[in-house]
């Protein structure tokens, strides 16, 4: 089965997952490890040895009874479904604080994935190059995605102007949104959008680590 065809079946809890496998397995390799057991790269990442099993047997690969996965070849078999056989552009509108902290990392880190555009409201960030980025204004939006090519957006702008933002994207065609505006954005069914909200998680985490601190005190 080709890796298209893989990718089109897994949940997207595999793929966050295999991403994870790819972070580390790559950071194996450069300190020179060859091969490594499901047990062992179950508890560098936190899951365990089934969970990562399931995960790498649903990619068609398989481990040697003697000396485990070969790094090198699950790292170029998790790579072929994972990474696009050409670079994808990407937009990010909205320059803010996260914004520009997206663009100064963002770049630096897959040479396949690349932010080619940004937009802004504000005219005092338009017509800039921010954090080696052009910034455009928002009127420009639709013909520039569709000059560069752009089949992903980010979206780091206020909750009010979410949805009128996830609306021109779509209008300009792109397949999928990143959000991390607070509020969810509706999309056609075409269009695949994934949700990071920071706020959310943090107040997550303190919740549980609150009810453990009253666990701990009972």
């Amino acid at each position: 089965m080709n890796a298209k065809r893989l990718s089109e079946r897994m949940s997207p809890r595999t793929i966050e997952r295999l991403a994870v496998y790819r972070r580390v397995l790559a950071g194996l390799l450069g300190q020179g490890l060859e091969h490594i057991y499901s047990h062992q790269l179950a508890e560098l990442i936190g899951l365990t040895s089934a969970q990562v099993r399931r995960d790498i047997m649903t990619i068609g690969y398989v481990a040697t009874s003697k000396k485990g996965y070969d790094v090198g070849e699950l790292l170029e078999k998790i790579d072929g479904i994972l990474s696009p056989k050409e670079a994808t552009h990407i937009a990010l509108v909205g320059v803010g604080n996260l914004g520009r902290a997206i663009l100064s990392y963002f770049n630096h880190q897959h040479s396949a994935l690349r932010i080619v555009a940004a937009f802004d409201a504000d005219e005092n960030r338009v017509d800039r190059v921010i954090a080696g980025c052009r910034c455009h204004p928002m009127k420009d939006m639709e013909g520039k995605i569709r000059e560069e090519n752009i089949e992903v957006g980010i979206i780091t702008v206020p909750d009010w102007s979410a949805q009128e933002v996830a609306d021109a994207l779509v209008a300009a065609g792109v397949k999928g949104i990143l959000n991390f505006a607070p509020v969810p954005v509706r999309v056609p069914d075409y269009v695949y959008v994934d949700r990071i909200d920071i706020t959310t998680a943090i107040e997550k985490i303190v919740y549980f680590i609150s009810e453990g601190d009253k666990a701990g005190g009972e």
